[in-house]
Formats: C-alpha cells, sequence, structure tokens
C-alpha cells in the first residue's frame, strides 16, 4: 500500500513532490500541506466513482458508501473510541461543528464556560448562547503550559467549550482528563475544539470522555472539511433544528422520520443536505497516511521545529510567545511591524502568518501583545527549510 515503509525522502520529496525548493510552507496552523496519496483519492472520486452517497444503487455509489463509512470508523479508531458510545458527522469546519452544536443543545445550563486562549469560534460561540439564554458567561484561565486549575472553578450544570490545544503557541490542555471527569461529576456538559491537536498529538484525546470533539480535516493533512465526533448520549440533549434532505426516512405532509432514529444512521442527526463525498473519502486517506508517518519522519519534524524555537528563543531582538518547543510558535520582533516582517519573508519564499490569528481577546486585550507572527510546521518540513528560515531571520534582526 501507498502508506507502508515511508521514509523522510519519500515524505519530504514523493508525498509532497509539488512543493518548491523555493517555498517554505509555515502556515499548517490554518491547513496543511495534502500528501500525494491524499490529492490522489480525491481526484479518484471526481474520475473513478463520482456519486451521491446513500442515495443510488448503481456500483458508483456503493464505493462512495464503502469508502465513506470507513473514514468514519477510522476517525473513532484514530482516538481510540468505540462505536457503541460514539459516532462520526462531517460539516463545513471547526467553527460549524461548534455552532450546529451551541444551536440545537438543550439550552437549560446555569452557565457557559470557555477559557482566554480560546479561537474566536469557541470564544464567539459560548458569547452568543450567553446572550441568547441570558445565563452567565465564565472565561477561565489557562496556565502557561495549557492546563486549567479546576479547583479554581464550578463546573455545576455548566456547558463547557475549551481547545485542548491553542492555535497560538500549541500549548496544551494537559489536564483534561480531570477536567472533563469533573465537568461530568458536577452535572455539566464539555465540548472540545480539537482542531489544532489531532494531527500531532492525537493521543491527548485517546479513549476521552468527551461529550463532543470538533475538528478540522484541512489541519489533518486532509481536505477542507469539518469532524464532529459525538458522544451518543449527547443526542438526549439536541433538538435537531437544522433540517432537510438526507437526513429523513419518510415525509408526510405536516410530519417526519428522522434517520437518526437508526443507530447504523446516527451520523445523519448533524448532516443535512449533499455532503462532501470526495472530501471525506480523502480524509480517510489521509488518516491513513498519518497512521503511517514513521519514526524517522517524525524525529525529522521534532529535529526541526526544535531547533526553529531554539533560534527565536536565543534571538535577542525576537519576542517568543512559546515557552516550550511546539510546531506551532508565534513572536513578534522589537522595532518591526509583523506584517512587514510576513510580507519581508514572502518575499524570500517563506510562508507564514501574521496577525492575531482570530484570538483577538487574549492576545491583544488581555495581553496587549502587537500582531504577531505564527511559524507552523507540518511533516512536509525540510532542515533546508530551517536554513533559510533562520538565514532570513538573522538578516531581518542585525
Amino acid at each position: 500500500m501507498w502508506y507502508t515503509n515511508l521514509s523522510i525522502k519519500e515524505v519530504g520529496v514523493k508525498d509532497f513532490d509539488y512543493l518548491s525548493d523555493d517555498d517554505v510552507y509555515l502556515d499548517s496552523a490554518c491547513q496543511s500541506l495534502r500528501p500525494r496519496p491524499v490529492i490522489d483519492a480525491l481526484n479518484n472520486y471526481y474520475t473513478k466513482h463520482n456519486s451521491c452517497g446513500e442515495r443510488v444503487k448503481y456500483a458508483w455509489g456503493r464505493k462512495t458508501d464503502e469508502l465513506v463509512e470507513d473514514t468514519r470508523a477510522t476517525v473513532l479508531k484514530y482516538l481510540k473510541l468505540k462505536e457503541r458510545d460514539y459516532f462520526v458527522s462531517f460539516t463545513l469546519n471547526t467553527t460549524y461543528g461548534i455552532n450546529l452544536l451551541l444551536d440545537q443543545i438543550d439550552p437549560n445550563f446555569d452557565k457557559v464556560m470557555t477559557s482566554d486562549i480560546e479561537h474566536n469560534s469557541p470564544f464567539l460561540s459560548t458569547m452568543t448562547f450567553a446572550e441568547r439564554y441570558d445565563i452567565e458567561r465564565e472565561v477561565m484561565e489557562r496556565e502557561v503550559d495549557g492546563s486549567i486549575n479546576i479547583d479554581h472553578y464550578d463546573f455545576t450544570n455548566a456547558l463547557v467549550v475549551v481547545n485542548c490545544a491553542s492555535n497560538i503557541d500549541g500549548r496544551k490542555l494537559l489536564n483534561i482528563d480531570q477536567l472533563i471527569k469533573k465537568v461530568h461529576k458536577q452535572g455539566g456538559v464539555i465540548i472540545v475544539d480539537a482542531a489544532q491537536a489531532l494531527a500531532h498529538s492525537p493521543e491527548i484525546l485517546y479513549k476521552t470522555d468527551a461529550d463532543a470533539i470538533c475538528t478540522s480535516a484541512h489541519k489533518m493533512y486532509g481536505p477542507s472539511l469539518g469532524v464532529m465526533i459525538v458522544k451518543r448520549k449527547l443526542l438526549e440533549r439536541i433538538d435537531t433544528t437544522f433540517i432537510g434532505g438526507g437526513m429523513v426516512d419518510d415525509v408526510d405532509l405536516d410530519s417526519y422520520k428522522l434517520s437518526a432514529e437508526s443507530p447504523n444512521h446516527t451520523y445523519t442527526k448533524f448532516e443535512s443536505g449533499l455532503q462532501a463525498w470526495g472530501e471525506i473519502v480523502a480524509f480517510g486517506a489521509a488518516l491513513k497516511w498519518l497512521n503511517h508517518v514513521s519514526k524517522a519522519d517524525k524525529k525529522n519534524f521534532v529535529e526541526c521545529y526544535t531547533r526553529l524555537f531554539e533560534y527565536l528563543r536565543d534571538n535577542p531582538k525576537i519576542h517568543l510567545i512559546n515557552e516550550e518547543a511546539n510546531p506551532t510558535m508565534s513572536f513578534y520582533i522589537e522595532g518591526m511591524d509583523s506584517h512587514l516582517a510576513g510580507g519581508a519573508l514572502s518575499s524570500q519564499g517563506i510562508m507564514a502568518r501574521t496577525g492575531y490569528f482570530c484570538v483577538h481577546y487574549y492576545l491583544d486585550h488581555k495581553k496587549h501583545y502587537p500582531p504577531l507572527v505564527r511559524f507552523s510546521l507540518g511533516y512536509y518540513i525540510r532542515p533546508s527549510d530551517i536554513d533559510k528560515t533562520i538565514a532570513a531571520l538573522e538578516r531581518m534582526t542585525k
């Protein structure tokens, strides 16, 4: 199979062979590059079995159904979760998934809680949830290591929406299991934004007991696609209001029967209308690719981002946000506008994000940082990319 016996050379050159030697891509936290097997899987859908899933009986449709169901199963296997406890639905992106849940969940909570380092996806959706239902909203502080001091907070009948890895500096919610346990013990519900964790740190959610997880395939070497992993028990608190084709088994003049009433079609609860069948199939290929990245590839990846982190940390003119080495790192250069710095990097083929990365409250209003530069690396990174980036920064900080 294409995903076995991969080496650094094959991952860096073969599977990302379209990446020029002159281009350095450092924006994986937005969307990762896609390896050839993922691109091939999407092309194969369009050229070999382009069809609607679950609607047709011809051979192309059966092939699509088979591969889509395989992707659902692979998602659960990737997180070591059981189908009897969880199901997988597909959406547009992480933001869409979080909002879909908050728009349809039973609002009978005493308060809604999030944290200060959240992407605007949880931050704004919890704000509007609190305003809509006139309940308290509490913003928890994250420690420098990413954890939450759960002894400081009361989760009684609370709806908690937090990330398990930050898109600023990759810091992880290291005590997520303890948080989930306390939230449940106090009668609350917890939804996890896993967009920044599942590509390189899926172990943080292995065998999780979270009520729902929302993530994005396009941050996991897959196509543009949202993924929801939802505990079946949570459906007791979901009132389906976003509804349409693909979700019903029968419709009468003034009534309908949801397909989700069948245990084998529970995922349709959040899948109205025609789905992105090709993208779902290609995401299955991305997960298989991730599962077979070799130890050598991972070693190269760690060495590259560690070397870049150490350079940023030790350069006296660079103010690094990160406390620890991570594939995602944010900084600003003393005396230089970050957007201009991003333009200067771009002129040398180095692609990086600048600004506040949809974390306006924490970065701008709480920490009062200027706009930042963010480097975020993927498995396609080459030692020469780090050489080129460090050389560019050296010239910019003389």
